[in-house]
């Protein structure tokens, strides 16, 4: 439970706060982009090369960032993504593709930095013995964003005016400016080692692969993040090409976000069974009902119906978040580590949408669905090798 004023002071419930309005700010605009950018493009094949290239961008911000908080520091790195995610709904409002390339460049860019500056504040926040207690209500504070957010844009789009969503969305990010800054948040507490990262990218990189717990729990995040990815590009485009409509893709990807709702139930089994067994059993629940989404596309309730039933295998996993992460990162590279762990959404954009769009060249959109899937099932093999006693509460 929150006690009084804490949201009013540097702390665990606070950094949540803001990964909450950063989720907002992000999620309003969800299910507009990718149909912006199927409506600019006309296909879906289309959709995937320009994510593809965004990415390959996007991914090279993200590993910046530590030069960045060096220059910089946190605080002012945190306001710089945040000014981005102000700047990018005003260019997705001009509606051409000229300025949606950069606007996608802008999001991408301004919620990596966030994400890895928010991070490294809960590192030094919230104690090694309570990250698995913590994770799950962070993610259920991000889920929330994701929950309201796509079904919030589409009904502002629908039913309001079009330039609408893109300005809720700014309001959200500069809400998360005041916030941040009326907190008045310390400067990184601790050893430099611990809170300044290096500046080189390659030699924390190399590192960070030397390390195989390290690696297993970015590849597991990757997979979790190319799924979401997946579900909020391609879950708005199916609704639409099967008929549905747009107001329709907004009600699935709100209804399939809702199931992060469920990460502190999938947190509190975590605790009492391991994490290895909730995440195979998470990404295997994920994997066998997106492949049913591809069997079922010619169906498009039925179809809709198991992206939403998949998104809850996915909030399975999310249970577990970054614990694997969290759990095995030393307190003296924590900075260099979270800035390369945090990629694992840049490569998960960089990485998906180069398959589905060399899929999607020649097999229907259902092919996006049969890949995803196998993929997931494949990571629940792979979860196999996580330690048995990680996350396991031991004050039982």
């Amino acid at each position: 439970m929150i006690r009084p004023g804490a949201l009013t002071r540097p702390g665990a419930p606070a950094f949540m706060v803001l990964l909450a309005f950063d989720a907002l700010a992000r999620a309003t605009l969800s299910a507009i982009v990718p149909l912006q950018a199927y409506d600019l493009l006309g296909s879906a094949q289309k959709v995937s090369v320009i994510y593809f290239a965004i990415a390959s961008v996007g991914l090279l911000g993200s590993l910046s960032v530590p030069w960045l908080v060096i220059r910089l520091r946190r605080r002012w790195t945190l306001l710089l993504g945040s000014s981005c995610l102000i700047a990018a709904p005003a260019l997705f409002s001009v509606y051409a593709l000229p300025a949606f390339v950069p606007a996608l460049a802008l999001q991408m860019f301004g919620g990596a930095s966030v994400t890895i500056c928010v991070n490294l504040y809960i590192l030094e926040h919230v104690a090694r013995r309570d990250l698995m207690r913590f994770e799950p209500v962070r993610v259920m504070f991000t889920g929330a964003g994701w929950m309201i957010g796509p079904a919030l844009g589409v009904y502002l789009h629908s039913w309001g005016a079009d330039w609408l969503p893109y300005l809720v969305s700014g309001i959200f990010a500069l809400t998360l400016i005041v916030y941040f800054w009326s907190l008045r948040a310390p400067r990184a507490v601790g050893s430099l080692a611990a809170t300044v990262p290096q500046a080189n990218p390659v030699k924390f990189v190399r590192r960070y692969f030397a390390q195989p717990r390290l690696t297993l729990a970015w590849l597991l995040a990757v997979g979790r993040a190319g799924w979401w990815g997946m579900f909020y590009v391609y879950g708005p485009i199916y609704a639409v090409s099967s008929g549905l409509g747009k107001e329709a893709g907004g009600l699935i990807v709100s209804a399939g976000a809702s199931a992060l709702f469920t990460v502190m139930l999938w947190g509190w089994i975590g605790r009492k069974v391991g994490i290895r067994r909730i995440l195979i059993v998470g990404y295997a629940l994920a994997g066998t009902l997106t492949l049913s989404i591809g069997f079922a596309s010619g169906h498009p309730w039925l179809a809709a119906g198991f992206i939403v039933a998949a998104a809850l295998g996915v909030s399975i996993a999310d249970g577990a978040g970054n614990v694997p992460f969290l759990r095995a990162v030393h307190s003296y590279e924590r900075a260099e580590m979270t800035a390369f762990y945090t990629t694992y959404r840049d490569m998960a954009r960089l990485s998906m949408p180069a398959l589905y769009s060399v899929l999607l060249l020649v097999f229907p959109l259902s092919a996006v669905f049969f890949a995803s899937g196998t993929i997931m099932l494949a990571l629940s093999f792979f979860a196999r090798y996580i330690p048995r006693s990680l996350g396991q509460d031991r004050r039982r």
